[in-house]
């Protein structure tokens, strides 16, 4: 049986390990495949503490992040594509689209998760949103010019932004991630350039955790990751 596949679409470096650390080491642990693609490194918005090494580029910036979200995608076990795409602004170029299908296509996912649809203080992350969805549409498509079986109907989860007041996020799916959890931690202690985001992101997986049990009677739940659905959830009972 083919391994099934999960995309995480990520529109900087790091957003994948704050955002979906959990989803991801959980479902890797489960044995999915999963695919990260990471538009861009990160490189002027969201590497503020790099920026301040004397003599430090642009060139340089990159090379850090990179590593530091090989290094996280590793903890977490999962594999990541760079595509370089440019940040402040991220630039959605003909090419980055046609290769976004061609990764439709090959991976098939079973679901995918990324930005929200809004996001006042950061353009790149609804940007990356707009990206993954469109590529979704034209991978279904029969007649786009791109190789491979066209894609089905995977789901798209949002993940919770940084700011979800002002972005308009909905917790629909309260994610139980305690198991993964400590992998997740790790993760994040890999994006050295972001290490004040350390502390709340496990802050906010354990409100989140709170919040599951409330939601379920689990009380084993310590932490867990919020998502939203972008489309409706087909099912034949309600339960």
């Amino acid at each position: 049986m083919d391994q099934k596949t999960i995309l995480v679409v990520s529109a900087h470096a790091a957003d994948f390990v704050w955002r979906a650390g959990g989803a991801i080491a959980l479902y890797v642990d489960r044995g999915y495949r999963v695919r990260i693609l990471c538009l861009s490194y990160g490189e002027r918005g969201e590497s503020e503490r790099l920026w301040k090494i004397p003599g430090i580029d642009v060139d340089r910036v990159k090379q850090l992040r990179c590593a530091e979200s090989q290094k996280a995608a590793g903890i977490l076990g999962a594999e990541i594509r760079f595509f370089d795409s440019g940040d402040y602004p991220l630039r959605v170029t003909d090419e980055l689209i046609h290769e976004m299908v061609a990764e439709y296509r090959a991976c098939q996912p079973e679901f995918v998760l990324t930005h929200s649809f809004a996001d006042p203080y950061n353009s790149d992350h609804p940007e990356a949103t707009q990206l993954t969805l469109k590529t979704r549409i034209y991978a279904q498509a029969a007649g786009y010019p791109a190789s491979g079986k066209k894609l089905g109907a995977p789901p798209v989860f949002i993940f919770e932004p940084h700011q979800p007041e002002q972005c308009g996020f909905r917790p629909e799916v309260l994610l139980d991630i305690t198991p993964a959890f400590e992998r997740k931690r790790k993760a994040m202690e890999s994006m050295e350039a972001q290490e004040h985001l350390w502390e709340y992101y496990t802050d906010l997986a354990r409100r989140r955790g709170t919040q599951a049990v409330r939601n379920s009677g689990r009380r084993e739940i310590k932490y867990a990751e919020a998502y939203q659905r972008v489309y409706p959830q087909v099912a034949s009972e309600l339960a």
